[in-house]
């Protein structure tokens, strides 16, 4: 557990961090990062992919 601020309180809260290596001569890190909020989203709200 990892000291966290939410909704302005500190909580403790579960942390994942994720990691991606790519090739900058093929993916632009732009679109890297847009890939990471998606995935980010995804697993904060997994239903979401049931919809």
């Amino acid at each position: 557990p990892t000291p966290v601020v939410h909704d302005g309180q500190v909580t403790v809260a579960q942390i994942m961090r994720a990691t991606v290596s790519a090739d900058h001569r093929v993916v632009d890190g732009a679109e890297v990062a847009r890939f990471l909020a998606e995935l980010k989203r995804v697993l904060e709200n997994p239903m979401s992919l049931l919809v």
